[in-house]
């Protein structure tokens, strides 16, 4: 979950700046940075490793996944997942990386402007949710002050780019925690609510997660493709079909209870375990005629993308078995 809220800004700025005409490799370092800034409203969850009372743990309760979120109930999703945070937070990043070829007067302005935004934002959480709030807000600035920073250094992307990047980054991410778990808080600090509660893609619970698990399948799919796309491989080079025996992981869906979003993690780590699988026992030659324009362009060997679309190929074909088989039996 928290990977594909990069993926999906990843791919999405990446697929525009290659609309725009933008060489590879400085797409995919666009969306790189893009991916970066999405990531960044879950650092939210920190704030479990103070909230989880230690001395209540037992055998029992670290197996569940509640004793995690409950932890994080009282921030997660709430200000660091805001649209409003997210248009002024983006630009105050994207000020923060002001290149140093600019004059000195503009680089302290820039990063004046920025520090002065970004503690505007941490004042504001603290007024609204109390100290609490302020920390929560003041890890998310750290966090983006600290990508922007990469962003100057390794990067040479101007102010206005990063920002761009930077906003839409953000603006991304609360969109794909709607299915799964409590809506996030769009409008913080303004009491304005949009959305009741989870969206619910089926009243069977274990349904409901395979379709979530889908829609984060989907996204881990779009940013291989575009990858894919931007590198000038097609995806008769990169997959290999024995992985469709994926479908095989259906049996699992009377071997073992239903998942749901409360109880997943064995459905989770069982079917990423057969795309791993797939991909291992994978020794097709792929791409291998057009391995060093890839290298050139990305420094990377083919032979990775080539298992990165044969595990997907492989979960997605486990994902497709495990849902007809469970929809047999649930009939």
């Amino acid at each position: 979950m928290f990977l594909g809220h990069a993926l999906l800004a990843f791919a999405l700025a990446t697929l525009v700046a290659d609309w725009r005409g933008w060489p590879a490799r400085r797409a995919l370092t666009l969306g790189l940075v893009a991916g970066a800034f999405a990531a960044i409203p879950d650092v939210d969850v920190a704030y479990a490793a103070v909230a989880i009372d230690v001395d209540a743990l037992n055998a029992a309760s670290i197996t569940q996944p509640s004793t995690f979120w409950d932890a994080t109930r009282d921030v997660h999703r709430t200000m660091t997942h805001s649209l409003v945070v997210a248009l002024l937070a983006g630009p105050a990043f994207g000020l923060w990386a002001v290149k140093r070829t600019g004059s000195q007067l503009t680089r302290a302005a820039g990063r004046g402007v920025s520090a002065v935004a970004l503690a505007a934002l941490v004042g504001a959480a603290y007024a609204v949710s109390g100290p609490l709030g302020g920390v929560v807000m003041g890890l998310f600035a750290v966090a983006g002050v600290g990508v922007a920073t990469l962003c100057r250094i390794a990067t040479d992307f101007p102010a206005r780019t990063v920002a761009l990047a930077a906003t839409a980054g953000l603006l991304s991410h609360p969109w794909g925690d709607l299915v799964t778990g409590e809506p996030p808080r769009l409008f913080y600090p303004f009491d304005v609510g949009v959305f009741d509660g989870r969206v619910l893609l089926h009243g069977d619970p274990t349904l409901h997660l395979l379709g979530a698990f889908a829609i984060e399948l989907s996204v881990a799919w779009l940013a291989a493709v575009t990858i894919a796309r931007v590198a000038g491989f097609s995806m008769g080079e990169l997959i290999d079909l024995r992985a469709l025996a994926g479908a095989a992981y259906g049996v699992a869906a009377v071997a073992m209870a239903p998942p749901t979003l409360a109880v997943s993690y064995h459905f989770v780590f069982s079917i990423l375990s057969v795309g791993v699988i797939c991909a291992g026992v994978s020794t097709r030659p792929t791409a291998v005629p057009t391995a060093a324009e890839l290298r050139r362009q990305f420094g990377r060997h083919p032979l990775l993308l080539g298992i990165t679309f044969t595990a997907l190929t492989g979960i997605t074909a486990a994902l497709v078995g495990y849902a007809a088989v469970y929809l047999v039996v649930a009939a």
